[in-house]
């Protein structure tokens, strides 16, 4: 063993750096549970978690709701996993014996996986597996008396490696342009969730972007094969690595994504660069090298077909191998975008539609709309709605001749149905109710095109936007066309 402390490092400060990263990871997380998930799926939501328990089984799906579901249930899962999230995140969990802080991570886990495996399309993002997959191990560093042990930190390099390599070759395998070096050209306009400083990214010069673009495929092919060499060799290629997630964070909005990533970035370090020294440690119990050798072995096994994933030229992203979410394959805009479409959703409160009616927009909380409004930073919050509307144009069909819908989503559908009544819950999630004195008797959903304003253009309007009506998406409806919901 001191071989390989030699070869990988130390590891206290390394363990305390992952332990609270992971542990305000999940407060945000079950804070969007907390927040989104009875709207979207409880009892009366867009898609019910009930309708969907009454056709999945717990060998597929595991999930303590599966014992029964309630939103009061639901709210004590999410109060559960708030409240060990923030003990984990003060220390408290690690003060203890080995049993206590596994425990507890397990816990977080088991909870955030019983929501997954029921939260259908709204929990399908990758980063929830990866979640679960980092918090899993994350059990397995220990307390903070007790000595860390090489194999959890190494299982989570393997982690890292996987996420950044597995995004690296999505990229260079689907669109032509980041071959060519110019995806950066389109990145910022037209990535789901623009914050604040996206617009100025946009407008670098894109000699700049091509760049970028290069030093993209640098950071996510090469820096993560150096995660395993020696020390200080693993640290500078976890701070490569880093380094690129800071970008992303301050460039866009992808909820927990970028920062969980930096967690893992943080098993690459090695406490002596800092000059750190351990503090005196006891000694890891023998039935607890066991365990964690098990563990090895058993990651082992369950890489074989993750790695083979990145070999093959029908390579999968953001693919789970089994119901537990654990050592999964993962990455990133294997394609890019090079046009920004939005669904702006609007309702009257006209009994009779005619040329002259006024419609109002609603406006989310963080998806594009009022042109004039400044793109917000919202992550590492997720808001899972926004994000589903962003999807929305990827059904569409464009043409010169105006659009062709493939059909509505039956979430959207409720969700439209649920603006017509002025529902409480879903109003929630939105940035405000253009109809708070009284529900809108129709509803209807625009399609646009949107680009970013120039600098000349944002002095004399003010907007970071301009945008143009393509067609309908949705016809105007009403209330009585929408009782089958």
């Amino acid at each position: 063993m001191h071989l390989l402390t030699n070869y990988f490092g130390d590891f206290y400060l390394t363990r305390m750096l992952m332990q609270r990263g992971m542990a305000a990871i999940y407060l945000v997380a079950f804070l969007t549970v907390r927040n989104q998930f009875k709207p979207l799926l409880g009892e009366r939501g867009l898609l019910p978690a009930p309708d969907f328990l009454r056709h999945a089984t717990f060998r597929e799906t595991p999930s303590l709701f599966h014992w029964r579901y309630s939103d009061r249930l639901l709210d004590w899962v999410a109060w559960s996993g708030i409240g060990l999230a923030v003990l984990a995140l003060a220390g408290i969990t690690e003060t203890g014996p080995i049993w206590v802080s596994v425990a507890a991570w397990l816990a977080l886990y088991a909870l955030y996986l019983s929501v997954v495996n029921v939260g259908q399309t709204f929990f399908g993002f990758g980063w929830e597996s990866m979640l679960l997959e980092a918090g899993f191990f994350t059990a397995f560093l220990g307390p903070s008396h007790v000595r860390p042990s090489v194999i959890p930190i190494v299982i989570l390099r393997w982690m890292l490696f996987r996420t950044e390599i597995g995004a690296g070759l999505i990229k260079l395998r689907h669109d032509r342009c980041w071959r060519d070096l110019t995806c950066m050209y389109w990145h910022y306009e037209t990535q789901p969730l623009p914050n604040g400083l996206s617009w100025y990214f946009h407008w670098i010069p894109r000699p700049v972007h091509r760049f970028s673009a290069g030093y993209s495929h640098f950071v996510q092919v090469v820096a993560p094969f150096f995660l395993f060499a020696p020390q200080p060799v693993a640290f500078v290629a976890g701070v490569i690595l880093i380094s690129q997630q800071a970008v992303l964070i301050i460039s866009g909005n992808y909820s927990w994504l970028n920062w969980l990533t930096v967690v893992l970035g943080f098993s690459a370090f090695d406490d002596r660069v800092w000059r750190y020294a351990e503090p005196v440690l006891a000694g890891r119990p023998l039935a607890w090298d066991a365990v964690l050798w098990v563990l090895g072995l058993v990651v082992l096994a369950l890489s074989i077909q993750p790695a083979l994933n990145l070999i093959s030229k029908a390579q999968m992203m953001n693919y789970s191998y089994n119901r537990f979410h654990l050592v999964g394959a993962y990455g990133a805009f294997g394609n890019v975008s090079k046009e920004r479409y939005e669904v702006v959703i609007e309702g009257t409160t006209d009994a009779v539609i005619t040329p002259a009616t006024e419609w109002k927009e609603y406006a989310f909380k963080g998806k594009p709309g009022d042109v004039r409004r400044r793109p917000p930073q919202v992550a590492p919050y997720h808001l899972r709605l926004d994000w589903m509307v962003w999807f929305l144009p990827f059904g569409v069909a464009v043409t010169g001749h105006g659009i062709r819908v493939h059909g509505h989503k039956l979430w959207f559908l409720r969700f439209v149905k649920r603006l017509l009544e002025n529902d409480a819950r879903i109003l929630g999630l939105m940035r405000g109710n253009p109809f708070a004195d009284g529900a809108p008797t129709h509803v209807r959903a625009q399609f646009y095109q949107y680009w970013y304003t120039t600098a000349e253009e944002r002095r004399a309007t003010a907007a970071w936007w301009r945008r143009e009506l393509l067609g309908t998406y949705m016809p105007a409806v009403n209330l009585g066309m929408m009782v089958d919901l």
